[in-house]
């Protein structure tokens, strides 16, 4: 009868656990979503603090956009931390001569650094903003790298996105 108990205990115990991740993954997803929304908040509250505000306002107003993106920073590292898989690609093979440097908003890609075979297409699984008119994600080394294609100025980095 003892085993039987026990059984009974470690089978619910262990059903739980194996819907755990599929459930944090839809919380994690619709916290990154919400954290979003609320930094576009804070962004127009922070126009209006400056454009109809007093000093105070526009601090207050400053700290809470702050806060809100640190909290969308950590959303995004929980989701991906929860989905490693869709971060672990093949190994960069950069052009001929490559050498990785950090890269920064404003540095400007040889074109052989953005063709299309570093080319990021489903930016949206890598929970990537939309690049925009003339603009592609493009991979250099583990980094996501928003490069304008017509002139190869990198305009936005995200360090460390891949495995």
């Amino acid at each position: 009868m003892r085993r039987i108990i026990m059984a009974t205990l470690v089978a619910s115990a262990l059903v739980p656990a194996a819907l755990i991740p599929v459930a944090a993954h839809a919380q994690s997803a619709r916290e990154v979503r919400e954290s979003a929304r609320e930094v576009r908040r804070d962004q127009r509250d922070l126009r209006e603090a400056q454009h109809y505000g007093d000093r105070r306002d526009v601090r207050r107003a400053e700290r809470d956009l702050r806060d809100s993106r640190r909290e969308l920073r950590q959303d995004w590292r929980d989701h991906r931390r929860a989905n490693r898989n869709d971060y672990r690609r093949p190994a960069y093979a950069g052009p001929r001569g490559y050498a990785y440097r950090p890269v920064g908003a404003g540095h400007r890609f040889e074109p052989a650094y953005y063709g299309r075979r570093y080319w990021i297409n489903d930016y949206r699984r890598y929970r990537l903003p939309s690049p925009g008119r003339g603009a592609r994600w493009v991979r250099y080394g583990n980094d996501v790298a928003l490069v304008n294609m017509s002139n190869g100025r990198v305009l936005r980095v995200y360090e460390r996105s891949f495995w």
